[in-house]
């Protein structure tokens, strides 16, 4: 395991010391929304250098060594979603070199590392590959010409004249491998424009490179958060306030710390937290602790929140997030009308890795080992909770066992910092399994009611449709909240991906309910998506027409949507009747750029218990730099989205979260998973999409319309299990 703690303090040399001193060709240029520049890093088994002042327009990302192997320094958290081969590989691509010869490492925060669409160093959002995709060709393609100044240089010939192949520059009489031009390349002033490949040359990109994290993962050397071990260490356990909005009163610690291998506890606004030479004992200790809280809201339960989602749908004023038309006029001409009210619950995130942070808080500095998707988040936030400045805070990033969004959020970090000021040496904090249940930031309980008209034909005339949702905005963006709407309640609800009428109205009202919410794999998609499918399936049902022979009359022929819709309804057969007793469903949604669309076929026995036989899925997501790892993202999105629905959803009772292990909050297990065919379309005639997420969205409602076609009946609110659904 590595040892964290011998990062060396950051030293100051010059540009040229380094360089020539390591005989390493370390690349940059200057980042677009980047902030403030000036760091040009080199990472090496979480060794980082930064340059003086001199270097101050220079961004590096690129790191060749002495025996020719390449390391590319990534900004983009690692939590199984790929960003650590797919850039490489796109580097790689461009400077010419085999993948067996390149590693990566984590890069140090710096605005020099964020990420270009969100202008902070953020892992989210669908964006790791988006973002830094045409940078890290950019800095292949410009090592690869300053390697090939230097050789000219060395050789005397025209730098047009050389060839680059697999790590290697050659000319007729002379060939040197790049880590034998390396320390002159570093010498060359980085050219300003380099020519890219034409898309028709690409070798690597678009091709099932193996992962650069697979060893490491297999075979325990990868270091996890959870991994972190740092000399001096202690370890701490945590209890929070088991209320939302509650604080703590007072406690008596001394059953604690009388136990042997206790330091202290440390007393927090909503927690306490027992700091111990092991986590068994401080968790052990803790459970000793007979804390008393104050406040919160402990007249929330599944009921009022019910009530107070159902009387947003009815409530006289509301947020208008779309107004075309007149929609109330149109529906009175309407053949026929449909209304439909959708729910979903809050949802945890159930990261296989819960919350953890290692700090080590001193007068003048903190340092951090984490696995965290926000950097510079949590830079600022840990400097704020200990009186530091965000340049005082050094984050090691380490592998998330699961992010989901959840690893975006800074509580469990700022803790982890408040135990190592207050005990004076490294902490490392680790949640146990009811924590992390208990205290999420969750995704949030949504209702939506639509009124749809339909013409002679079944097809829409008139659309209406009110939202009440928690806001995320609230909390976290609040200045992307217009007009009263947030963005993340309404997304994939407002969009016209469908032929939909110039009659619309669609409205959001923001309850007030004290459970935090925050961001989950899809955010909002995640139940629009499920809203607005199931509710075209309705549709469907009531023009009499087949649901994919539906969809196909509101998707215009050719379009991308539609593409990606019947290659989903191909690959798992669709125009061929099912074996006996089985049922189809099918959803297609767009979010993050990209088009999902999937298909599950299931079978119901006579006491509601369900087994998913086949599914399929196609996405489009423009550019596919590494198809492999996009069938693991559709294939693990599905998995996530599938669960949720099957059997996803915290229940609340006097303001506390009732679940708090497996025991009581179920996912979906490898005995329920049926083969999934997942299809590729990456055509590049649009922009990049993210894939981390869109997978998610379609699960759930081609799954409840499989169902409906099973039972007969609408299926309009989830989790499944808790309408009588049991899965073999």
């Amino acid at each position: 395991m590595t040892d964290h703690a011998n990062t060396p303090d950051t030293t100051n040399i010059s540009r040229r010391g380094l360089l020539a001193g390591a005989g390493a060709l370390v690349i940059g240029f200057s980042l677009p929304l980047s902030g403030r520049r000036g760091a040009l890093a080199a990472a090496d088994d979480g060794q980082v250098w930064k340059t003086s002042d001199e270097a101050a327009e220079i961004n590096a990302y690129l790191r060749i060594g002495p025996d020719g192997g390449v390391t590319v320094i990534t900004g983009r958290s690692e939590m199984g979603q790929g960003p650590t081969t797919a850039l490489p590989q796109a580097l790689a691509e461009e400077l010419g070199v085999a993948m067996d010869r390149v590693t990566f490492a984590m890069s140090p925060v710096d605005p020099a590392y964020n990420n270009t669409l969100f202008g902070a160093m953020i892992t989210g959002g669908s964006t790791s590959v988006r973002s830094d995709f045409e940078q890290m060709r950019r800095a292949g393609a410009t090592a690869r010409e300053m390697l090939k100044a230097a050789a000219a240089e060395k050789w005397g010939v025209d730098a047009s004249e050389l060839k680059v192949e697999n790590g290697t520059i050659s000319h007729a009489h002379h060939s040197a491998t790049f880590g034998e031009l390396a320390g002159a390349a570093a010498q060359l002033e980085a050219p300003k424009d380099v020519a890219l490949k034409d898309r028709a040359d690409w070798t690597l990109i678009g091709t099932d490179v193996k992962r650069l994290d697979t060893h490491a993962k297999s075979t325990g050397q990868a270091t996890f958060g959870i991994d972190v071990v740092v000399p001096d260490m202690l370890h701490a356990a945590i209890l929070q306030a088991p209320t939302f909005g509650a604080t703590l009163d007072s406690v008596d610690t001394k059953p604690a710390t009388d136990m042997k291998g206790v330091a202290q506890v440390v007393e927090l606004d909503d927690a306490v937290m027992v700091v111990a030479d092991t986590w068994w004992t401080a968790d052990q200790a803790l459970s000793r602790l007979e804390p008393k809280w104050t406040g919160g809201a402990t007249d929330l339960d599944d009921a009022k929140v019910d009530r107070v989602l159902s009387e947003g749908l009815d409530a006289a004023e509301a947020a208008q997030a779309v107004s075309e038309g007149d929609a109330d006029g149109a529906l009175s001409g309407a053949a026929k009308t449909v209304e439909a009210t959708y729910s979903v619950p809050y949802l945890a995130h159930l990261t296989m890795e819960p919350m953890t942070a290692a700090a080590d808080v001193r007068a003048d500095r903190a340092e951090l080992w984490l696995p965290t998707q926000a950097q510079t988040w949590t830079a600022g936030a840990v400097a704020n909770a200990v009186g530091l400045k965000p340049e005082q805070v050094t984050i090691h990033t380490t592998f998330l066992g699961g992010g989901f969004g959840r690893r975006a959020e800074q509580d469990f970090a700022i803790q982890a910092a408040r135990a190592s000021q207050a005990a004076g040496r490294p902490v490392k904090l680790v949640w146990s399994r009811p924590q992390d249940v208990r205290h999420d930031f969750y995704r949030p309980a949504s209702k939506v009611r639509f009124t749809v008209g339909l013409d002679d034909d079944g097809l829409p005339m008139a659309w209406k449709a009110r939202v009440c949702c928690p806001s995320i905005a609230r909390r976290v963006m609040p200045n992307m909240i217009k007009n009263g709407v947030d963005p993340f309640a309404m997304e994939g609800l407002t969009e016209r991906a469908y032929a939909l009428p110039g009659d619309r109205s669609i409205s959001y009202v923001m309850p007030d309910l004290a459970v935090p919410v925050g961001f989950w794999r899809s955010v909002g998609h995640s139940q629009n998506g499920f809203f607005m499918e199931a509710m075209i399936d309705e549709l469907a049902d009531a023009a009499g027409m087949d649901p994919l022979d539906y969809r196909r009359q509101l998707l215009p022929e050719g379009s991308r949507h539609r593409r990606v819709l019947e290659a989903a309804a191909e690959a798992i057969g669709w125009s061929e009747k099912p074996a006996e007793d089985r049922h189809r469903g099918i959803a297609v949604h767009e979010s993050f750029g990209s088009i999902a669309a999937e298909a599950i076929e299931v079978s119901v026995d006579g006491d509601n218990k369900v087994t998913l036989h086949r599914a399929s899925a196609c996405v489009d997501c423009g550019t596919a730099v590494n198809p492999n790892i996009i069938r693991q993202q559709v294939e693990s999105a599905m998995v996530y989205g599938l669960s949720a629905a099957m059997f996803g959803g915290v229940s609340l009772k006097n303001g506390q979260v009732q679940e708090g292990n497996f025991d009581r909050i179920d996912v979906m297990r490898l005995r329920h998973m049926p083969p999934v065919e997942v299809r590729i379309i990456a055509e590049g005639d649009a922009d990049m999409g993210g894939i981390g997420e869109p997978g998610t969205p379609p699960a759930a409602p081609a799954l409840v319309a499989a169902l409906r076609r099973a039972t007969g009946n609408p299926i309009r609110s989830l989790p499944l299990s808790a309408e009588g659904f049991t899965f073999g």
